[in-house]
């Protein structure tokens, strides 16, 4: 089987999320590629998907949107898994699943929707993001749960063993 990761990711910290599903995918005896959203023109020859984003202000950032817009009949008719980073803090804010993931999977018909906490370094933002994160008094670190990521990803390679090999 071959598998599709693709995340967007305005920093990085959500990239780094969809190289390590890729990596446990891969681990489990499937075929991985791993491209930035805009990269992808076509799923033809995928028999998975894996679809992530970060999440600033509650939304998907634009590249993942257009993505599931663009691609939603194929992606209709594929197994896809989403995901949404961007909760920060112990315990993460904001709570619950992002609601435009969570609107999205159900749009397209993916078989789940998870949403992981994300991570905020200073150091990589604009100043106009340091600002925002500032009044909001967001705080420092990599709020991500490697062991809860490579737990779904695990649970993803499962299913897909189910799934029948294509000819």
């Amino acid at each position: 089987m071959k598998i599709l990761v693709t995340t967007a990711s305005k920093h990085g910290a959500t990239g780094e999320i969809g190289e390590v599903i890729a990596g446990i995918l891969r681990d489990a005896g499937l075929e991985v590629e791993t491209h930035a959203p805009e990269d992808v023109s076509a799923l033809d020859g995928y028999d998975a998907v894996v679809l992530g984003s970060a999440v600033y202000a509650g939304h998907w950032l634009e590249p993942a949107r257009t993505f599931a817009e663009s691609h939603g009949p194929d992606l209709a008719n594929l197994p896809v898994w989403l995901f949404s980073s961007g909760p920060i803090g112990d315990p993460p804010l904001p709570e619950g699943e992002a609601a435009e993931g969570v609107a999205l999977a159900s749009r397209i018909g993916a078989r789940e929707h998870r949403t992981f906490s994300g991570s905020l370094d200073r150091s990589r933002l604009g100043i106009v993001e340091r600002a925002v994160t500032g009044v909001l008094r967001a705080p420092d670190g990599d709020f991500r749960d490697l062991g809860e990521i490579g737990g779904w990803a695990d649970a993803i390679a499962d299913a897909l063993a189910r799934e029948e090999v294509p000819a």
